[in-house]
């Protein structure tokens, strides 16, 4: 069964999407803040008290924003990047070779390091097949290696984008913005439906007025909830793409996602964590895109942003880890508030040196050798050498992959 192309008239190939490669490390990075900012035992480094709970407040949807940007941002690159006659099957080949080394790499560390005491062996086996986030129990949903929970979402979004992909496609094209209003809709409502359905007892979320680990693990963690978010980045992207996209700009779209996250700052838990900055996001992220599409440079497509972008995924796994590992290695002493912050500092360098060297070691070299089978090469290259009118030089074959395309495919 094939994934064919969005639409008739569409090109060969899309321009490269390295505006939001580049983006993808700020994302990153709102998460890197959020776990930095933690006042648990194993993550804090501030003494003073006031110093800990601002910089708590000032990131403390950072995360969530950062996470939410990664889901749209992922249906929205995968479509943009689909290739004309893909398979299902070579399609989560390539998912599947690109994303799983470096989760495992990670989830090992993650135990050797310091997680191995604090969980126990059937949370550290759902874990490694990524379904903790199917457990309504939040010491799970975040055990081993706490940020790696969304890729349990993003397994079940590449599980189920060759079917959405082919059944958003045959919407027409002037009924996209209806489809792309009713997902919003459907988004910002969960934490209604969420309190309104889900009982609000038992273990509560700290800090999230009144929310229960159970309302949060529904609304935020829960894969098919969040399938919605990955929905919607398709659909946003076959507007951009038919030309069905009234775009505002990215100095207004970002100015509006600062507003956003000020707000979200100030309303109840849920709301906060995916329906206040929802719509700026999802401006974000067509904006940027079509400034790439018209080869117009932007603060993100240069060549640091963009390597900052590539290596994100990994920076996303170690981080926390190195923030974990190395509050271990400084022992139980607390900081003066300048030495925390030029410690903090220090993680972030250090979480990405680790991540080149993840992305250089493992993810590249693995992608690069695996992402398509020796039959697909076999016949890309025999292509290549009858258009080039001769023939292919023996025991070679062109290994290179749809990742070589350098758009934001990844989370």
């Amino acid at each position: 069964m094939s994934m064919n192309g969005m639409d008739g008239s569409r090109p060969v190939r899309l321009p490269r999407l390295d505006s939001l490669t580049g983006l993808r490390f700020p994302a990153a990075l709102l998460v890197f803040l959020y776990h930095a900012s933690l006042g648990v035992p194993w993550i804090r480094l501030f003494e003073s008290d006031a110093a800990n709970d601002g910089f708590a407040k000032a990131v403390s949807q950072a995360g969530a924003l950062g996470v939410t940007f990664f889901f749209v941002l992922s249906g929205f690159v995968l479509t943009w990047s689909a290739r004309e006659k893909d398979t299902f099957r070579a399609f989560w080949r390539r998912r599947f070779v690109k994303i799983y080394p470096n989760y495992v790499v990670t989830w090992g560390l993650a135990l050797i390091t310091f997680a191995a005491v604090m969980t126990e062996p059937w949370q550290a086996v759902l874990n490694l097949f990524m379904l903790q986030v199917w457990v309504p129990d939040f010491a799970t949903n975040f055990s081993v290696d706490p940020p790696s929970w969304s890729l349990g979402a993003e397994a079940i979004f590449y599980l189920a984008f060759p079917l959405l992909y082919l059944g958003i496609k045959k919407i027409d094209a002037a009924k996209l913005k209806f489809w792309i209003a009713g997902t919003v809709a459907a988004i910002m409502l969960t934490p209604t439906l969420t309190y309104a359905v889900i009982p609000g007892g038992g273990m509560q979320m700290p800090g999230a007025d009144g929310t229960s680990t159970v309302q949060y693990w529904f609304a935020y963690v829960l894969p098919p909830v969040r399938l919605l978010d990955f929905a919607l980045g398709i659909l946003v992207a076959r507007a951009v793409m038919s030309g069905r996209w009234r775009d505002i700009g990215t100095v207004w779209s970002t100015l509006l996602l600062a507003a956003s996250y000020g707000v979200a700052l100030n309303v109840e838990h849920l709301y906060a964590q995916r329906s206040v900055t929802l719509i700026p996001i999802v401006l974000v992220i067509a904006a940027f895109a079509a400034r790439d599409a018209e080869s117009k440079p932007t603060l993100f497509n240069n060549r640091p942003m963009v390597w900052l972008g590539e290596i994100s995924f990994a920076f996303y796994l170690v981080h926390y880890i190195v923030l974990a590992y190395s509050r271990e290695l400084l022992g139980d002493g607390l900081f003066s508030t300048p030495v925390g912050i030029a410690l903090i500092a220090a993680q972030a360098v250090v979480s990405v040196l680790l991540s080149w060297a993840l992305y250089a070691w493992v993810e590249a070299p693995i992608t690069r050798r695996f992402s398509s089978s020796r039959k697909a090469k076999a016949a890309k290259a025999a292509a290549a050498a009858t258009a080039a009118g001769g023939a292919a030089p023996a025991g070679r074959s062109d290994s290179s992959g749809p990742e070589d395309r350098k758009v934001a495919e990844t989370v």
